[in-house]
C-alpha cells in the first residue's frame, strides 16, 4: 500500500494541530503521533445513554424508509447492540459538534451504525462480541471535524479544492482515531480511512482495490443512507427505489460486492428473502432528483 500523505492538516475540535499538511503518514509517523497521548487514559461512556442519542436513533428508525427495514424486532436488534458499546469522550464530543453544527452527519453516523449491524449479523460469521467491536460505523465520519462548515453546508457546486478539502476527510478520521485509541491498527481507524474506497480501485483516499466485508457493508450503508437524506447540494432526496437502484449499479459496475448489495435489498422487502435468495432486477425505473449537484464540480 502506498504511504498517504496529507494535503491539509488535521486538527482536533479545539484546534489544536496534530499533524501538518505534507505530513506521510508512515507507521514512524503515526507511532510517534499516538506515544504522545499513551499516558493519557479514557474513561469509556455508554453510546446508548450519551446526550439523546437513544431517543435521536429511536425517532430515525421510524422515519420512512427505514420504518419498513426496521420493524419491531431488528430495531430491538440494533438497541441492544447499541447497549453493550462504550465510546471515549473525544468521539461523543465530536457528536455533540456535529449535532450542534451539522445535524445531517449527525443523524447519517447513527443510521450507518444501525444498517451496518443489521446486515454484518447476515454477512458475517461472527461473534456477537466481534460484531460490536467491528461497530465503527457510528464514527466513520468523525474526520469532518477538520472540514470547514462552509464547504460541508455549500449548496452550490463545488470546486476542485473544494472537494480536495472534502475528501480529506477519510484520512484525518484516520488519524484522530489511530491516536486516540492508541492504536494505528484499529478497526474503527482503517474504516474511517477506508470507507470511500471501492472494490475497482475507484474510491479515495488511496485508491485501493476494497476486499474487507465489514469495511464495505459500511461503504455500502454510507452511500444508501447519503442518497436518502436532504443534503445542502440536493434538498430533494432519492426515494428508495431510486437509492437502491444507484447502489445495484454500484455493484454491476464492480465498485460493491453482489452479496452486501443484495443484503441491503432483501432488508428492503416485504416478505424479507434470505440475501443468497434475493433476485435483484437491473432494470432502472426510479428518477434521480432533479436539484442533485452532487459530483458537479466546476472551476
Amino acid at each position: 500500500m502506498k504511504i498517504p500523505k496529507l494535503d491539509y492538516p488535521v486538527h482536533t475540535l479545539d484546534n489544536r494541530l496534530f499533524l501538518p499538511a505534507g505530513k506521510l503518514l508512515t507507521s514512524e509517523a503515526l507511532d510517534e503521533l499516538i506515544a504522545t497521548n499513551k499516558g493519557t487514559s479514557y474513561k469509556t461512556l455508554p453510546f446508548l445513554e450519551y446526550g439523546t442519542v437513544y431517543q435521536d436513533i429511536l425517532r430515525l428508525l421510524q422515519k420512512p424508509p427505514y420504518h419498513v427495514i426496521f420493524d419491531e424486532l431488528k430495531s430491538e436488534i440494533v438497541l441492544n447492540l447499541m447497549k453493550k458499546i462504550n465510546f471515549i469522550p473525544p468521539v461523543l464530543e465530536s457528536l455533540d459538534y456535529f449535532k450542534e453544527n451539522d445535524f445531517y452527519t449527525y443523524r447519517h453516523s447513527l443510521m450507518v451504525f444501525a444498517m451496518s449491524a443489521i446486515m454484518a449479523r447476515d454477512l458475517l460469521e461472527k461473534s456477537e462480541g466481534w460484531i460490536i467491536e467491528a461497530m465503527a460505523g457510528s464514527i466513520h465520519d468523525l474526520g469532518k471535524i477538520c472540514i470547514p462548515l462552509q464547504i460541508l453546508e455549500k449548496s452550490d457546486p463545488l470546486t476542485r479544492t473544494d472537494r480536495s478539502i472534502l475528501e480529506h476527510h477519510a484520512l484525518a478520521g484516520f488519524v484522530l482515531l489511530s491516536y486516540f485509541l492508541q492504536d494505528r491498527r484499529s478497526f474503527a481507524a482503517w474504516i474511517a480511512r477506508e470507507h470511500h474506497e471501492r472494490r475497482d480501485g475507484s474510491g479515495y483516499p488511496l485508491g485501493i482495490s476494497l476486499r474487507d466485508r465489514m469495511v464495505e457493508i459500511i461503504a455500502a450503508c454510507d452511500v444508501y443512507d447519503a442518497l436518502l437524506s436532504p443534503r445542502p447540494y440536493r434538498t430533494t432526496p432519492y426515494d428508495n427505489r431510486t437509492a437502491l437502484e444507484e447502489i445495484i449499479e454500484m455493484a454491476q459496475r464492480g465498485k460493491l460486492g453482489w452479496d452486501v448489495v443484495q443484503t441491503l435489498v432483501s432488508h428492503n422487502r416485504k416478505d424479507r428473502p434470505h440475501f443468497r435468495e434475493c433476485r435483484v432486477s437491473s432494470e432502472k425505473r426510479g428518477t434521480p432528483p432533479a436539484d442533485n449537484l452532487y459530483g458537479v464540480i466546476v472551476d
